[in-house]
């Protein structure tokens, strides 16, 4: 819905990436951890760690990277989606950017180019950014934007699904 609204408007949308974005979280409650196989402290075997910062793998992960970049999106004067919260929505005079999250990736547009290349900006203060450019690639959807509209396809998705199948019938019988 988000793609077909701004393609009507002649949003071009980008996309970015968060590096190692569960390590800018910050975790409300104490939790620790037991240290890991061949990491161990040979001097305190039986040690364990408190976490002070989320890591991938932790269930309380996802929440507390996603109130950690809420928090800085509504700071800076960005409006939270009241149906899709994972979308945010920043009002500048005449146009407004749109920024559309999912775990560590960020797709963002505008009908002006410059109100993204300050989100960008901003967002690389910030957070450690892979700008990755115009949006090509989200959510198992392959995005072509061009003059005349947005495309969508999911040919590399349905190759991934047949190599996938391919492997499971040439594989021996001992799936059985």
């Amino acid at each position: 819905m988000l793609l077909a609204y701004t393609s009507s408007n002649n949003f071009k949308f980008f996309q970015m990436d968060v590096k190692s974005a569960f390590l800018n979280s910050f975790i409300s409650k104490e939790v620790y951890v037991e240290q890991p196989p061949k990491f161990e402290n040979s001097l305190l075997p039986n040690h364990v760690f408190k976490l002070t910062k989320a890591l991938y793998g932790l269930k309380q992960a996802p929440r507390a990277w996603y109130e950690r970049l809420s928090s800085f999106l509504i700071s800076n004067n960005f409006t939270k989606g009241k149906v899709d919260t994972t979308l945010f929505i920043k009002y500048f005079e005449n146009n407004f950017l749109i920024v559309q999250i999912y775990v560590d990736d960020i797709i963002f547009g505008s009908s002006n180019e410059s109100l993204c290349e300050s989100f960008a900006k901003c967002m690389s203060h910030e957070f450690e950014m892979s700008l990755m450019g115009g949006l090509t690639f989200f959510l198992g959807l392959q995005v072509k934007q061009l003059s005349d509209g947005i495309f969508f396809n999911q040919t590399k998705y349905t190759l991934d699904l047949l190599n996938d199948l391919i492997w499971i019938v040439q594989k021996p019988s001992t799936l059985q």
